[in-house]
């Protein structure tokens, strides 16, 4: 063969080596993207300008809110960060179906910021670019908040996870390799819809006494068990007899609910304690059964007795009061039928403390008196 051939043949070789090479060399010594770190997606409730669905609602209009930390060591230049949504985390991107950022709008950045552009240049993929592209230093935290976004409307429950790969560019518009780059995973469920109904309500108790449960000071009327009440000692013309008892009552009726006395007076066979009909102070050595709903200083006697309302009227969530006749300190009435209090609509319950008094004139005849009296709470729906 003749040298020139040969010289010909090594040169021909020599080329399609460096052909074969120059690909390989290329590739080896393209810098893979930095896996961004830290990365998560959160469903919130809200669309464009706060008012939307729950965030995990399928098809529901909401936020979607990203936080990642950009890894890339030094002070690597980011133009624009895109976010690709996906049925898998990897392999070929299929658009999750449903899922659209036709109405997305950037509403928040920190960390790395002046990203001031939002583009969707297909169905699934949105990304922020800045004006140009600016230095982040490595291991920046940084979050974005996007509403607006309508969630995939899958209902299959085995496919109802997506995926949204993140990465990042020097370039303003998502060309050229990746700086970083990561993905995370998000779920829409299935809403569970619970139901229950508040029927028309009325808890009414009346007894001797009525414990409070701590710390609230909530009245409970499954204490209300004992209804004996004794006065404090015997009747005398020289002192006033007293004596308490409490009732608890809340509602939800709007027009609230009025409380009345049913009862004779205090009575031994044919004899009675005079009732006091109108309101009156106490007076030793005449005849007077009453009652009023009050904390009373001096009740015609050194002993003080009874409390006021517990707890207090506010006029929002509790709203009983004693009525006029019986709302006057060391002042006492009582005629069966009467209103004694009431509220002025629905209300969380209260402790009305009763106080009674018994004056009697020195030829009260003897013996022992007592009345039965019954108090009625009447709601308004």
């Amino acid at each position: 063969m003749r040298a020139d051939a040969k010289l010909f043949r090594v040169l021909v070789c020599i080329v399609l080596l460096a052909t074969i090479v120059s690909p390989i060399f290329n590739a080896q010594n393209a810098k893979a993207a930095d896996q961004i770190t830290q990365r998560s997606l959160t469903l919130k409730a809200g669309g464009v300008g706060g008012a939307g669905d729950a965030g995990a609602k399928v098809s529901g209009n909401v936020r979607h809110d990203f936080s990642f930390t950009l890894p890339s060591t030094g002070n690597t230049s980011v133009g624009s960060i895109k976010f690709e949504y996906c049925t898998t985390a990897s392999e070929a991107c299929t658009v999750p179906t449903g899922l659209s950022l036709a109405g997305a709008t950037q509403e928040n950045e920190t960390g790395a910021t002046g990203f001031i552009t939002l583009t969707k240049p297909s169905a699934g993929v949105m990304y922020i670019s800045r004006a140009s592209a600016v230095s982040v230093p490595a291991n920046t935290p940084v979050s974005y908040r996007f509403d607006g976004v309508v969630n995939p409307s899958i209902t299959d429950p085995t496919k109802m996870t997506f995926f949204v790969r993140i990465s990042t560019y020097a370039s303003t518009d998502t060309t050229g390799i990746p700086i970083d780059a990561g993905t995370v995973a998000a779920s829409t469920s299935t809403q569970i819809v619970l139901s229950g109904t508040m029927p028309e309500s009325l808890v009414f108790c009346a007894a001797k006494t009525i414990t409070a449960i701590a710390p609230d000071s909530i009245p409970d009327c499954s204490s209300a068990t004992e209804s004996a009440v004794t006065f404090n000692q015997l009747f005398s013309p020289t002192d006033t007899a007293t004596a308490t008892s409490q009732m608890a009552a809340s509602t939800n009726a709007t027009g609230g609910y009025s409380i009345t006395v049913n009862g004779p007076t205090l009575k031994s066979g044919s004899n009675e304690v005079a009732p006091m009909n109108s309101r009156l102070p106490g007076a030793r050595g005449t005849g007077q059964f009453g009652l009023n709903l009050k904390l009373n200083t001096t009740a015609t006697s050194t002993l003080a007795v009874g409390a006021e309302l517990s707890l207090a009227s506010n006029g929002t969530d509790r709203k009983g009061a004693a009525t006029a006749n019986y709302n006057v300190v060391d002042e006492f009435k009582f005629t069966t039928g009467e209103s004694v209090a009431t509220s002025s609509g629905a209300t969380n319950a209260q402790i009305y403390t009763v106080s009674y008094i018994v004056n009697v004139p020195g030829s009260q005849t003897a013996g022992l008196y007592t009345t039965t009296l019954t108090y009625i709470c009447t709601p308004t729906f």
